[in-house]
């Protein structure tokens, strides 16, 4: 145990907010404030200033966003696969032609950034 001497308006605040944050005593809010405090004077020394149930909801957020980008890409590559059988069942294309062609696919996709449409497809293979 320690004295401690607060001005009468911050023992106001504590007294004011200890109970609206969950915290069980007035010694256990001003623990906090002092812990959150501390951690806000030394992220300038590389610490973190982010309370750390913050960032364990954005890890969270991070993993879920992840395992749905996962499970949509899983979705597309099937979508994609039973495309490219369809086409390889229906057409006789060599494989120097394929070669040639995933090279100028790869340049041609570079050059728009990754944005490669339906059109872009017809406009590059000449139609209008």
């Amino acid at each position: 145990k320690i004295a401690l001497y607060l001005r009468p308006e911050t023992y106001a605040q504590v007294n004011h907010w200890y109970q609206r944050t969950d915290c069980r005593s007035r010694t256990e809010f001003m623990e906090k404030a002092i812990q959150f405090y501390v951690s806000y004077l030394t992220a300038a020394d590389g610490g973190s200033y982010l309370p750390s149930a913050f960032l364990s909801t954005m890890k969270s957020i991070v993993a879920e966003n992840g395992s749905r980008h996962s499970k949509m890409l899983f979705k597309l590559a099937v979508e994609l696969a039973m495309l490219m059988n369809i086409i390889a069942a229906t057409q006789d294309i060599d494989k120097a032609t394929l070669s040639r062609l995933r090279g100028e696919c790869v340049k041609e996709v570079q050059r728009l950034n990754g944005s490669f449409s339906f059109e872009d497809a017809v406009d590059w293979q000449g139609g209008e």
